[in-house]
């Protein structure tokens, strides 16, 4: 293999962030100027999606190029509800036996870094034991832990730092240290911060800034939230879904801007190693923001719900792909794509063959980034049978072309959505349409068979653990 014109590739997953939590992506509130600045030399996807509401399974998806559902990985790592339904069994560990992203592009001459954030298991599914030369703070945790992101963190496996230390300022100074560092040969840096999930901390002077900031705007007066229904899964039955209207947190966008500043920092570096204009750089998210429950610090509308729901707000993220000489600046691409789409686009991106043995689940976008405007795919799917701890009930769902259906296990009640007339899921149009939901129907059946997709079952012990006191969890994702 000739790696002289191998790119680099620098893949950045950002935890929880919306799909309107860019500047460049509708957000008024949060400042984004270095990553309004980078997306702007690349292509920017409108019509983005994670494979899964939560964050594991989407993180399966983008190492093994596979629906989580045929992964087994269906839930957050380490979840576990019950409401009218059962919970579904689902794998704490991205299996051996899948040849990672990582494992395939070490194979074919790269050097292979992960640095922050993993939850796919724990030893001996951790990133060195799926192809990662290099594991920096990545393990089976799903969040910063108890003393959230200032150090010390107790659960991540992070080099020791100055008391106080923030999180996401030392994942980047860890990726920059590993670029400067780096061998003769092509690199993929697995960046994945652990900004913006939870607990929602972020240096002072950034706090006082958007404190400033509401208060100029009038936002400070304008109660964000509407309280809703009590949430369906047990653990949380004496709570109610708090759904944010606006974007108006101020903890959460100096967070935003922190994770911007650290971005532009990773790019200047980058830059100074005469890089850049050899690297093929990924943004996207895990899932979409957080904005019905545990704070509900931002907001997606017109996108309703958010992360746990199967709702455009749920699954919408973030994303855009830059690659000089390869990748058009300012190009806009509105093509429905997922994250099982990053394992082929990668691989062809860099010379390498689908391995033989490996399903794959995605489609290559390279078609889309050489400026063409349709991919061999006519549906996308996602099936997410759990409860989410921010209100969503387990539910399974489909995109083709414009029009969007889901079905809800609980009631096996069908919604369908013409997302091209009503991005905000507004008008269900499955009674007026019965002809088409059925046939959307049959075609998301018929998926979940091939992938051997597990449906939740009805829950015998309900209507008794209704009546007890709800048994908190101590899990936060």
């Amino acid at each position: 293999m000739d790696i002289s014109h191998q790119p680099n590739i620098v893949f950045i997953l950002i935890d929880d962030l919306g799909c309107r939590d860019l500047a460049s992506f509708g957000s008024t509130f949060y400042e984004t100027p270095r990553l309004d600045a980078l997306a702007a030399r690349g292509m920017r996807f409108e019509h983005a999606y994670a494979a899964c509401p939560v964050c594991s399974p989407t993180r399966a998806s983008i190492m093994s190029g596979k629906y989580p559902a045929r992964v087994g990985i269906t839930q957050w790592i380490g979840g576990k509800a019950e409401g009218k339904l059962k919970d579904v069994p689902y794998l704490h560990y991205l299996p051996r036996e899948e040849t990672s992203l990582a494992t395939a592009l070490r194979e074919g001459g790269y050097q292979t870094w992960h640095v922050g954030k993993w939850h796919l298991g724990g030893d001996p599914c951790l990133p060195e034991q799926h192809g990662f030369d290099i594991n920096i703070g990545g393990g089976h945790y799903g969040g910063p832990g108890p003393n959230g992101y200032f150090a010390p963190y107790p659960l991540i496996q992070m080099p020791p730092a100055e008391p106080g230390t923030y999180l996401t300022d030392q994942v980047t100074d860890e990726a920059i240290r590993l670029i400067r560092g780096r061998a003769e040969k092509p690199f993929f840096l697995n960046l994945s911060h652990y900004a913006v999930h939870t607990p929602i901390q972020a240096p002072a002077p950034l706090v006082e800034k958007y404190r400033a900031k509401a208060r100029a705007m009038g936002l400070d007066r304008v109660d964000p939230f509407v309280e809703g229904e009590l949430h369906p899964c047990l653990h949380k039955k004496h709570l109610h879904v708090k759904r944010r209207t606006l974007q108006s947190d101020i903890t959460y966008a100096a967070m935003i801007e922190n994770l911007d500043t650290n971005i532009g920092r990773l790019i200047d570096a980058l830059e100074a190693e005469g890089l850049m204009e050899n690297t093929l750089l990924v943004f996207t998210s895990d899932n979409g923001g957080l904005s019905t429950s545990e704070g509900s610090p931002t907001c997606n509308l017109p996108y309703i719900e958010g992360k746990g729901w199967n709702y455009e707000g749920g699954t919408r993220v973030c994303q855009f792909i830059v690659w000089p000489d390869h990748v058009a600046a300012q190009s806009r691409c509105a093509v429905p794509v997922t994250s099982t789409d990053f394992y082929p686009t990668l691989l062809e991106a860099a010379g390498l063959p689908l391995r033989p043995a490996q399903h794959c689940d995605g489609v290559s976008l390279m078609p889309l980034l050489r400026g063409g405007d349709r991919i061999a795919r006519d549906a996308i799917f996602w099936h997410y049978p759990h409860y989410s701890n921010q209100g969503g009930t387990p539910a399974a769902s489909l995109v083709a072309g414009d029009w969007k259906l889901i079905e809800f296990f609980e009631d096996g009640r069908l919604e369908l959505y013409n997302l091209a007339d009503d991005p905000g899921e507004q008008r269900n149009l499955a009674a007026g349409q019965p002809d088409r939901a059925a046939e959307l129907h049959a075609r998301l059946k018929a998926w979940q068979a091939g992938v051997e997709a597990r449906i939740p079952e009805p829950n015998p012990d309900y209507e008794r653990m209704l009546l007890q006191p709800a048994t908190p969890s101590n899990a936060y994702e």
